[in-house]
């Protein structure tokens, strides 16, 4: 689904047959205007969505971007400013400001995490962990943030995770099951392989076939270890337990990539607000 479907259904779940509030007390041809501010610091995202979901409601409402996304922003900055019909700019208020309120909170928390990892090699990548429908947004703030996107879907990216590995009775049978299906369909996509210890990353090693090993669940120490035995052969990610009280110990073992789906399934929308003036 694209931005402007999903802007498109979600306006007419709020509009439903006609704002009535607004249509009561505004007559059609009042012109108005209104200020985006920040009411708490953090790292925009979704000034294009807003810019959207403005045009959809009335192609006449005038917008002037004042912040774009990725910027960081503090309490009383103004985003943006928009002018025309009253009951247009009310009628595009609360999605705005749902959509960016929830996408400035990925990118804060993203950036946080971000600056945690410093100076190391290690990149952050979000998960599937995202809202349904919203995945494309979703995504769209954690690059705001600085973050990296992981695979968009179950489409572009062969990862065999644990219960594959168990319901296809091994790692061996899972990749040379993953690489007969590329066979099948006539398409090579990049290949990524779960292991749990030490064990499944020799065995994962030795059959080869893959593009990346996540390391799932494995402490500091034994990333470190992991990261050595590797040894450039294949692309490494960490993921599992990782927050902010230990994401710089993880990046410091040299790990590839380090993904948090916590990035988009938990967390605190950015306090927005869209004021007449």
């Amino acid at each position: 689904m694209s931005i402007d479907e999903i802007i498109c259904q979600a306006l007419a779940e709020d509009i439903g047959e006609g704002d009535h509030t607004s249509d009561a007390c505004i007559p059609t041809d009042t012109l108005g205007r209104a200020r985006l501010l920040v009411k708490e610091a953090g790292v925009l995202s979704g000034v294009d969505v807003a810019l959207r979901v403005f045009r959809q409601v009335d192609p006449g409402l005038k917008v002037e971007v004042l912040m774009n996304d990725g910027a960081i922003i503090a309490k009383g900055d103004i985003v943006l400013t928009v002018s025309g019909r009253s009951n247009s700019i009310l009628k595009a208020e609360r999605l705005v400001l749902n959509f960016m309120q929830r996408m400035s909170g990925i990118a804060t928390q993203t950036h946080h995490l971000v600056q945690l990892i410093g100076q190391s090699k290690t990149r952050l990548l979000d998960t599937r962990k995202t809202t349904p429908l919203l995945r494309e947004l979703e995504k769209m703030a954690v690059r705001a943030g600085g973050g990296h996107n992981h695979r968009f879907g179950l489409y572009d990216m062969v990862m065999i995770k644990d219960n594959h590995v168990d319901m296809s009775g091994g790692i061996a049978k899972a990749i040379d099951r993953v690489h007969s299906h590329f066979i099948r369909i006539g398409k090579v996509l990049p290949v990524e392989i779960e292991v749990r210890n030490m064990n499944e990353l020799a065995e994962a090693m030795s059959r080869g076939g893959i593009d990346r090993i996540m390391l799932d669940n494995f402490t500091p120490e034994q990333l470190k270890e992991a990261v050595h035995t590797v040894a450039g052969r294949f692309e490494t990610e960490a993921s599992g337990g990782i927050n902010e009280s230990n994401i710089a110990e993880y990046a410091m073992t040299g790990v590839d990539f380090i993904s948090v789906g916590a990035l988009t399934h938990h967390v605190r929308s950015l306090d927005l607000s869209l004021k007449a003036y």
